[in-house]
């Protein structure tokens, strides 16, 4: 996170009236997100999440319409003037697809994968944040529970997120279209990868 700080201006991470304006010439690698005007820097995830997310890009496309949408890892939303979010995976509409920020019009679906930095924010902060903005489809996939979980909600016509399912199964989404997402293949892999790996020194 050292050499992560040295490429921001230290004074930027002291203030809480940012906008997305402000953040326009750090580098397009830095992993961050602005929150309510602050500058969050987030560390690097464990490869699992990274694979994880590749798997979930790769379901959401499988099927996808070629020409009405793209799907994208870490992509910015910008959720208001003093807020842009980066989802894990991104859904959006090809019409909204040439910026970035691309806005949450233009998203169908935000997929977040629950770090063991990020799983009280995205179930809490961020599902609250992405009904106001008014995207129609959130998932939540955690890889910390016992057996890779994946929990679906829809926007209702409350403005709110209700749940659909949640399971730790080979499954089929059939919103926005067919999605079919092999969670035991991602918790096999999970555990393997923590069987074998060498301890963290």
């Amino acid at each position: 996170m050292t050499a992560v700080l040295s490429l921001v201006d230290p004074h930027l991470l002291e203030r809480h009236d940012l906008t997305v304006d402000d953040l326009a010439d750090l580098p397009e690698d830095l992993r961050y997100e602005l929150i309510d005007g602050r500058l969050v820097l987030t560390p690097h995830a464990l490869p699992i999440h990274q694979i994880i997310v590749n798997r979930t890009v790769n379901a959401v496309e499988a099927q996808c319409p070629e020409f009405e949408y793209v799907v994208n890892g870490e992509q910015a939303v910008r959720m208001g003037l003093r807020s842009e979010l980066k989802p894990d995976v991104v859904l959006i509409r090809a019409e909204g697809a040439n910026r970035s920020p691309v806005l949450p019009a233009d998203v169908p679906l935000v997929v977040e994968i629950i770090s063991r930095s990020s799983k009280h924010y995205d179930r809490n902060n961020k599902m609250k944040d992405y009904a106001l903005a008014g995207i129609p489809h959130y998932w939540i996939i955690d890889p910390l529970d016992v057996q890779v979980t994946l929990t679906q909600y829809r926007l209702g016509v409350d403005g709110n997120y209700h749940h659909q399912l949640q399971t730790d199964e080979l499954v089929t989404i059939h919103e926005p279209w067919e999605i079919t997402l092999d969670l035991p293949a991602w918790t096999r892999k999970r555990d393997y990868l923590d069987e074998v790996g060498r301890p963290d020194r």
